[in-house]
């Protein structure tokens, strides 16, 4: 069967759309704390490079860091931060919509359905009247007082907000009629947009670089503004400075629209998605590169498409369908992918972290209050933990709980032990309770933790249980922590273990530091043989040619 897919570029619903956030994904976020990352409930970034963002803590406090161009951070200033600092005004808000410009400018709507502004405003894209940037943000109430705002989306310059009604306002930079005003001029406060909108109920926005796109309850869509590449679907290139409905999508029923930096998606209630506008780089997801005027079926051999993902600074585009598979094309690190590519990804917010240019968020990222965990996280949580653990191992008097299930599903070694006992508590004598801790909790995460002095008991273990994968993360460990100090200690445990991949990588770096480590205590107490190997295989390497 053929399926299809599209997006929006504000918050998605609590449904089977929500994600585990993981704001570490950002190098922007790199230098925060373990235990400042496990606070953020919701994040965006932005900017020219994905060098600002903005996110929001479990006590609903609001951070900023990053280059702070035009004072988006709102943090009264234009200094760049590497560390957060509270935004005072938007603590305790509760932002249920966030969006950014290209300026950049940042605009939210928070729970009570106020909207606030700040940044750069060089065409009233802040929607006060002036074109003065905001440093902080400012509440924006001009033709919105007793209005409760659910959704913003912001264009380059330009800012849409879409009300509790179904009526959409639109400010800011207006060259191509992207506030919908029916003129070019740059619109400096909220003006609601009417014409074919007038009695209509708007339930979805969204904003490309230059122009507007608004879906009805009926399932109509509406675009407006810039149509040089076709984004706004109407079967020509002519700008728009009023809504027009897409007349190709007539008797199809649209529930969301997401616009890319020239190129639209839309996704039918069926599942089904469909794509129009600029296609350089394959954003359309056709299987070539030219562009569509008119709105154009993506065939794909896959099951219901549920979100779509796309962002007005970039030409990627991303989907995930019912059951979880993400999909990603368009351009991806430079590549222009024409066809939706299948990835490992369990997120569309993956695909925008790790391939889309700028790295920036598609939307405001956001997870459930409710603690959920994935598979991993939950058993990575219950390892060591005696609740309901029904096996412990005793290693240098200490005790480790662990789950037989498990082990037997993870470790060829423990499904025949476990196998051939009944016993709750099995006595380890042979390994440290240091490495043997290590090595059940790898079973429970997938991943060591040692130095690398330490990761060589754990490669000892590893060898003795053939536990081939578990080698290669001890050798890929002790390899990132060789020293001049340790690398004999090192090259020794190799050569015992019969690591030969990382046993030649610890020769040549001795080889390379021959002065320093030949120097040290290691070198002088080193075993005759491996001596006596390591100066004629260092001979034959020409170490000590003049």
């Amino acid at each position: 069967m053929l399926w299809y897919f599209c997006g929006t570029i504000v918050l998605i619903s609590k449904n089977n759309m929500s994600s585990m956030l993981d704001v570490g994904k950002w190098p922007v976020f790199a230098l925060l704390p373990p235990e400042e990352l496990r606070l953020v409930r919701q994040a965006c970034v932005f900017g020219s490079a994905a060098n600002e963002a903005i996110y929001v803590t479990v006590n609903d406090e609001v951070f900023a860091l990053g280059t702070n161009c035009s004072g988006c951070l709102g943090l009264g200033d234009t200094q760049s931060t590497i560390e957060p600092r509270r935004i005072d005004i938007l603590c305790g808000k509760k932002i249920v919509s966030l969006s950014y410009g290209t300026g950049p400018h940042v605009v939210i709507a928070t729970a009570d359905g106020e909207v606030y502004a700040w940044g750069h405003n060089g065409y009233s894209q802040l929607g006060n009247g002036t074109t003065n940037h905001g440093l902080t943000p400012a509440l924006v109430s001009t033709n919105l007082i007793n209005k409760r705002v659910t959704e913003v989306a912001c264009g380059s310059h330009h800012t849409i907000a879409l009300t509790t009604e179904g009526e959409v306002y639109a400010w800011g930079y207006n060259n191509s009629g992207q506030v919908g005003s029916g003129s070019t001029a740059n619109q400096p406060t909220p003006r609601r947009v009417s014409s074919c909108l007038q009695n209509k109920v708007v339930v979805n926005i969204a904003c490309g670089q230059l122009c507007s796109m608004a879906v009805l309850d009926n399932g109509e869509t509406y675009g407006w503004g810039y149509n040089c590449n076709g984004q706004l679907g109407l079967g020509n290139n002519g700008n728009q400075q009023t809504p027009c409905r897409i007349a190709a999508l007539q008797g199809i029923n649209i529930v969301q629209v997401a616009c890319g930096y020239a190129h639209t998606l839309a996704l039918t209630d069926e599942g089904f998605v469909y794509s129009w506008g600029a296609n350089s780089y394959g954003q359309l997801g056709t299987g070539n590169k030219s562009n569509q005027a008119v709105p154009t079926l993506i065939n794909m051999d896959k099951e219901r498409m549920v979100e779509v993902a796309a962002c007005h600074t970039s030409h990627t585009s991303a989907a995930k369908t019912q059951s979880g598979q993400v999909l990603m094309w368009g351009q991806c690190r430079g590549q222009a992918v024409v066809c939706p590519h299948l990835t490992h990804f369990t997120s569309t917010d993956d695909v925008f972290a790790c391939f889309a240019t700028p790295a920036v968020t598609w939307h405001l990222l956001s997870v459930d209050g409710d603690d959920y965990l994935t598979v991993a996280q939950s058993l990575k949580r219950e390892f060591d933990s005696p609740e309901i653990s029904d096996l412990k191992f005793l290693v240098d008097g200490k005790c480790i709980h662990v789950h037989k299930a498990l082990l037997k599903i993870r470790c060829e070694h423990f499904r025949a032990l476990l196998n051939e006992t009944d016993e709750e508590t099995i006595e380890i004598h042979q390994f440290s309770y240091l490495v043997y801790r290590a090595f059940l909790e790898y079973l429970y995460t997938d991943t060591i933790n040692l130095p690398p002095e330490d990761a060589i008991g754990l490669l000892d273990l590893a060898t003795y249980y053939r536990e081939s994968r578990l080698k290669r993360l001890c050798q890929d460990t002790i390899k990132r922590g060789i020293t001049e100090e340790n690398a004999i200690t090192l090259l020794s445990a190799a050569v015992k273990y019969e690591a030969r991949d990382l046993e030649e990588f610890c020769f040549k770096f001795c080889v390379n530091h021959l002065t320093a480590v030949t120097q040290t205590q290691a070198f002088a107490d080193m075993d005759h043989d491996l001596l006596k190997n390591f100066i004629s295989k260092a001979s034959r390497y020409g170490a000590f040619k003049n």
